[in-house]
């Protein structure tokens, strides 16, 4: 299956949700998994340039894309979600244990996978998520601004807009806010993750999550951001590091860029793809 070039679509059924699943490209295996808000549709140009040497499986996960709607959407049920995907190891028809690609809160189920299933996974790349931060990124004070976001009205225009397409997402208000709350719980265990795994690991970061303001939360939330990694690479020196002055949109502004990186890391020169 190495060499296949066309894309192949089926389907998981797990936990009461479809998970749509892609597959297409020659190479190396990889796995893609998207984050919060965002699809494979969404992911299309970095999926397309990864397949030129990658034997490339992704999905949308529940209540994203052509995935179903859900009735939970915790962070254990995305959890589910990757790991599904992951056990139809009879129908991937994976020649090797892939590397591992994942962004923003794919990046956390990534890690979540390759600490329990350390043989699995050749390689880790991790998009702006899995940040092992020292202390929570959601305070008390940051509860209103945070809930404003996740009911900006331009937000849910375009999400609206998207309705019914393959780049809808079915999540509310409420259901965002509350995995964005979780997910400092889950940040803060998830250096212990970390210790399990023994692949090598690269993060892809951006310099200013919270936007490039001198005011309000954002210097605090991006110097925390960059603390997190510093944090991880003590604990792990093995860990390399790559920074864009740019958002938490790296992976649609800087696809190429990203996909050099993990070409570089996780496709020596020497290895010909099939």
């Amino acid at each position: 299956m190495g060499g296949m070039t066309t894309t192949r679509h089926f389907t998981v059924h797990h936990d009461g949700v479809t998970i749509p699943v892609s597959r297409g490209g020659r190479g190396r295996p990889l796995v893609l998994c998207p984050g919060l808000n965002s699809t494979q549709a969404d992911l299309h140009e970095l999926i397309e340039l990864l397949r030129r040497d990658h034997d490339v499986v992704t999905f949308d996960l529940r209540g994203h894309g052509l995935a179903s709607v859900a009735d939970r959407y915790s962070f254990d049920a995305f959890r589910s979600d990757l790991f599904a995907v992951l056990a139809e190891s009879g129908r991937l028809g994976l020649p090797s244990p892939p590397v591992l690609v994942g962004y923003s809160l794919g990046a956390d189920l990534a890690v979540h996978y390759a600490s329990e299933c350390p043989e699995a996974v050749a390689g880790l790349v991790l998009i702006d998520g899995a940040n092992p931060l020292p202390e929570p990124f959601i305070t008390d004070a940051d509860l209103p601004e945070f809930r404003a976001m996740a009911e900006d009205p331009a937000m849910w225009r375009e999400i609206e807009r998207a309705r019914g397409t393959v780049r809808q997402v079915l999540l509310g208000p409420r259901d965002i806010l509350e995995l964005q709350v979780e997910m400092d719980v889950v940040r803060a265990g998830i250096l212990d993750r970390y210790r399990r795994i023994d692949c090598p690991i690269h993060m892809v970061m951006s310099a200013a999550i919270a936007g490039d303001s001198t005011e309000g939360r954002a210097p605090r939330h991006n110097r925390l951001w960059r603390a997190g990694i510093d944090r991880l690479v003590h604990e792990r020196p093995d860990t390399s590091a790559t920074w864009f002055d740019t958002g938490h949109q790296l992976v649609f502004t800087h696809a190429r860029e990203i996909a050099e990186i993990i070409r570089s890391a996780h496709h020596p020169a020497d290895e010909v793809a099939s």
